[in-house]
Order: structure tokens, then sequence, then C-alpha cells
């Protein structure tokens, strides 16, 4: 099954304003990532606590992101995805104000629910680009994500200082609300209304019209395959993103300083592989092809993380989880966007975003328990496994891709 053509937005300044937005956002996001499970054991949290605490986010972003999709095709891309980039400058400032383990998990539920910057992103991206450059588009807003992790992470390494024992954790998270903030202003001033959306009334369909719709799309292997494989991704990447803090603590005693610089490390490849080579690969070889091969590099770099006993290794098992995961999201990504109707893009994407919430809710909740009741490899370990299974996927989904995409590889 494949999309109905239908005439995009060609209005190039209005990706080029919808990148710089995700990417001041993504600064203020990068910058608290790699310290909530530092600032979540000052408040005696577990493993198993602190996972759960990813899990929150992804939970509560998992119940509102296809219901934010869905408004986004109904009522626009730009008033949600303001209100989103509002929600999370609120998200932070509670976060640096928490004086409880409590507020930390109400704070990270109150980014989820307002967590609707990617699904809504890419269905904007869909709205400006044609099925050719459909990659491309979703490989750029990768960078501007991974552009966001090279900056964010290095800043709130430098703003928590460098003493391990005792880092100023309330500066990073005010100076991510500040971002934020003024993501939203850009967002506000300089970014437009697809024209797909503002030339048009708001759809009259109701919503159990789209969902049956949806139903019908979503059941095709051509669509279901590829997101299978961004789903066993995303839980993969919940579990690392969730324990790989924990596991350079107690590995290398990292504190907060030098686990900003690592995730900054790891911002730096995904800049490159999807702002440089997904659009490069994708037009040479093609997303069928380099899919299963770009699982692979993934699977080989976590799986081999347990025996990283040198810094080097390091550098190397999670560049190679970086680079394959930089390169099959945006291109999969792609391959379930061209799959659909033009008309129900948004909720498709946001359905596909609420599956990945669901499965970072699940990812992080098994690898702490993985974490306390086994080892600190366990989750590596396992994860390795779930990848091999994904690359067996990308291969079969090789045969139902249809064959143009190909060409308009």
């Amino acid at each position: 099954m494949t999309a109905p053509t239908s005439s995009p937005d060609r209005h190039p300044g209005s990706l080029l304003v919808l990148l710089v937005t995700v990417f001041i956002d993504m600064v203020g996001f990068g910058i608290i990532i790699p310290f909530i499970p530092f600032w979540a054991e000052r408040f005696e949290a577990t493993p198993t606590q602190v996972t759960l605490l990813f899990s929150t986010f992804s939970f509560v972003a998992f119940i509102f992101s296809f219901f934010w999709g869905w408004v986004s095709d109904r009522w626009g891309r730009r008033p949600v995805l303001l209100m989103s980039l509002a929600g999370s400058v609120v998200s932070f400032v509670w976060l640096g104000f928490a004086e409880a383990l409590w507020m930390l998990f109400a704070a990270r539920a109150v980014g989820g629910a307002f967590g609707a910057t990617v699904p809504v992103a890419q269905a904007y991206v869909a709205d400006v680009t044609t099925r050719t450059e459909r990659a491309r588009g979703m490989g750029l807003i990768g960078a501007a994500f991974g552009l966001g992790f090279v900056l964010g992470p290095a800043i709130g390494g430098l703003l928590a200082g460098a003493d391990a024992d005792d880092p100023n954790f309330r500066a990073p998270f005010l100076a991510a609300a500040a971002v934020s903030a003024v993501a939203v202003l850009v967002g506000l001033v300089f970014l437009p209304e697809p024209q797909r959306h503002a030339a048009r009334p708001p759809e009259t369909r109701d919503l159990r019209e789209r969902l049956r719709s949806f139903s019908l799309v979503i059941g095709h292997p051509s669509v279901v395959l590829p997101l299978s494989i961004i789903l066993m991704m995303a839980f993969v990447m919940g579990g690392l993103e969730a324990t790989f803090v924990l596991w350079t603590e107690r590995a290398y005693d990292w504190g907060p300083r030098e686990t900003g610089f690592f995730f900054a490390y790891i911002g730096v490849l995904l800049v490159v592989t999807q702002g440089a080579l997904v659009g490069w690969v994708s037009e040479r070889f093609g997303e069928k092809r380099t899919v299963p091969f770009a699982v692979a590099v993934m699977a080989l770099g976590m799986g081999t993380i347990p025996w990283a006993d040198s810094l080097a290794r390091v550098l190397v098992s999670s560049a190679g989880v970086a680079v394959g995961f930089g390169l099959a999201n945006p291109m999969t990504s792609s391959l379930v966007s061209r799959n659909t109707p033009a008309h129900i893009q948004g909720a498709v994407l946001g359905a596909s975003q609420s599956g990945q919430a669901l499965c970072r809710i699940a990812g992080p909740i098994a690898a702490g328990v993985l974490f306390d009741a086994f080892s600190r490899d366990m989750p590596y370990h396992v994860g390795g496994a779930v990848l091999a299974v994904a690359v067996a996927v990308s291969v079969m989904s090789v045969s139902v891709v249809p064959a143009e995409h190909d060409a308009d590889a």
C-alpha cells in the first residue's frame, strides 16, 4: 500500500525554522537527561526507581502522543508544537526546584503530557517535503535532536561543576527551562503553519472514522514491519538511556560532568549520522537495503557494552549504538510515513510515537529489574538479543516494501 501523491508545502524556510526550533528545545532537553539519575539518587532513589522515573515520562507521553498527533491533523502543527514547548519549560522549572522524589516524578509527568514535539515535528516534515525527500527530512529532524544533544549535555556538565561529590544540579535544570523558553519565542515569532493546513478548513471527519482509516494502514505489512523495528529499537534505547549513567557510575566512577561530556560525544555522532549520512545513504542504497545493516551495527554495539573494560571500548561500543540507531530510526520512520495516506500522517506518526513511548515505559523498567536482580551488564545482553530479532524483521521487511521505494530513495 502506497500513499497517494499530494502536493507538499514548498516553503523551504518553514522547514529551516522548524529545525531551529526543535534544536533549541533539544538543547534544553539535552541539558537535563544526563543529570536526572544523579538528581534522583540525591533523594535516595534506587536503580529501579531511577528507571521508573524515565518510564513515567514515557507513560504519560504514550497516553498523549496519539491525541496530540490527531489534534495537529485537525487544527494544525504550529499550536501543538508551541504548547509542547511551553510544557517543557514548566517541567524543567519544577525539576530544578524539586525537594522530594515525588516532585521529580510529577515534573516528568508534566513533561510527558506535553511531549508532542517528535510526532508533530515529523508530521510537519511530511507536510513540507515530497515523498522522495521524506527520509532526508526525517534525518534533518534527527540531526536537530542530535545537535541539541551535543550542546545540551556539555552545557549541563559545565554548569554542574567539576566536583563530582557536590555538583550544582539546579543550575542545569533552570538553564534548560530558559533555553526552552527561547524555543517558544522563536516558534511563536517565526514558525509558520504549513500551507497544507493553513489553506484548508479543519477536517470534518470524526475521530472514529479516522481511527478506522488508521487501522487499515497500520495492519499492512509495509507499515507494520518497519514500525515493529522502530518499537524494538525504542525498547532497547529506553533501557540503555535509563541505566547507562548508573553503569558508568559503578564501572568508572563517573559523575555528572563526565556523563555530560559523554552524552555530548553521542550527540556529535548522531549529528554526523543523521545530518550527513542519512540523506546520502538513502539516495545511494535505499532505505530497505540500509535498515538491516544499520540495525545489525546497533545490535553489535549494544551487545559488546558488557565487555567494554576501557574508555576506548566504551566509546567504540556506544558509537555502534549511536550510528546504527542514527541510520535506522529516520529510515524506518520514512518507510512508515511513505506508506501512509497524507490525511492521517499525524495520527499514524503520533501512534508510532505512542508505541515508542510504550516501549520506553517497558524498556527502562525491564532494564532496571535486570540491573538490580542480576547484574549491571544484563540489560545490554538482553538488549543485544532484542536487536538481533529486529535484524531478522528488517530482512523480512525487504520483501514487502513496494519496489518504487528504491526508485524514490
